[in-house]
């Protein structure tokens, strides 16, 4: 077994090639005992985050005891692995976070918005409208589970776009 291959150039940016703990590139896998059964996991965290963003199964050894050591191609995997994750995440929170849909309205087709701010403090939503050419007709601010749909996008500017209640 070699010796673990380490660069400690900066505190911020360690890399660190161990059996179990690789640290490269903004990431750190770290090789855990699973706790559901006898296994192996290994878990992807993203620096700077606290939680992984990927935890799954970790291939066993020769022995058939111990996790199989982390090299350069696995490592790489997973990061793109987790890196996937994360992009699905985001993704997956912007359209939570912002709708948009297009109504007929009376002068033409109007394109309705609402964006939640999910502000600790002050959550809220912004419903705007714009014209066809992208031209800005109202804003008004929402509470955050204001439920955008064709029914109350249409309702909102037959009402003169009236703050909805």
């Amino acid at each position: 077994m070699s010796a673990p291959i380490t660069d400690t150039s900066t505190d911020e940016d360690t890399t660190l090639h161990e059996a179990r703990l690789w640290r490269d590139n903004g990431w750190t896998a770290r090789v855990i005992k699973n706790e559901d059964d006898d296994g192996w996991a290994v878990e992807m965290i993203k620096d700077g985050e606290p939680e992984p963003a990927l935890v799954g199964p970790w291939t066993m050894g020769r022995d058939k005891k111990n996790p199989k050591p982390l090299d350069t191609a696995a490592f790489n995997t997973l990061v793109k692995t987790a890196s996937e994750v994360l992009r699905r995440h985001e993704q997956q929170l912007h359209a939570l976070l912002h709708q948009q849909l297009t109504v007929n309205g009376p002068q033409g087709p109007v394109s309705v918005t609402l964006d939640i701010v999910p502000d600790e403090d002050d959550p809220h939503g912004l419903l705007a409208a714009a014209d066809a050419d992208g031209e800005p007709l109202a804003q008004v601010r929402v509470s955050p589970g204001f439920k955008l749909n064709r029914s109350s996008a249409t309702a909102w500017i037959e009402s003169g776009y009236a703050k909805p209640r």
